[in-house]
C-alpha cells in the first residue's frame, strides 16, 4: 500500500526531508520525499497499513523546528513498488 502526502507549513529549511527520510527508514518504509516550489513537501510512501499510519502521525508534526500546519492525503493506493526511501532533488 502506498500514500501520497502533501505537508504545508513551516516545513522547508528546517531538515524535513532528511528526518522524513531517517523515519521512513526506521519505519521499515519505501518511497520518497522532496520539496515543492509552493514551499510544501511532497512523499510518496509505501509499506504496511499499519507502518503508513505511524509515518502520517509523525508528518502531522515532524521534525523539532518545522511547523505543519496541514496534512494532505492526496492518494492511496496499491500499485507503485520502490526500492529504497530517497530525496528526490527535481
Amino acid at each position: 500500500m502506498y500514500k501520497k502526502i502533501k505537508v504545508l507549513g513551516k516545513v522547508q529549511g528546517v531538515f524535513f526531508r532528511k528526518s522524513t527520510q531517517d523515519k521512513a527508514k526506521e519505519l521499515g518504509l519505501k518511497g520518497w520525499v522532496r520539496n515543492e516550489s509552493d514551499g510544501s513537501v511532497m512523499t510518496i510512501i509505501q509499506g504496511e497499513e499499519d507502518q503508513l499510519k505511524l509515518m502520517e502521525d509523525w508528518l502531522k508534526v515532524g521534525p523539532s523546528k518545522s511547523q505543519v500546519s496541514e496534512l494532505m492525503v492526496l492518494e492511496e493506493g496499491y500499485n507503485l513498488k520502490f526500492d529504497s526511501f530517497e530525496i528526490k532533488h527535481e
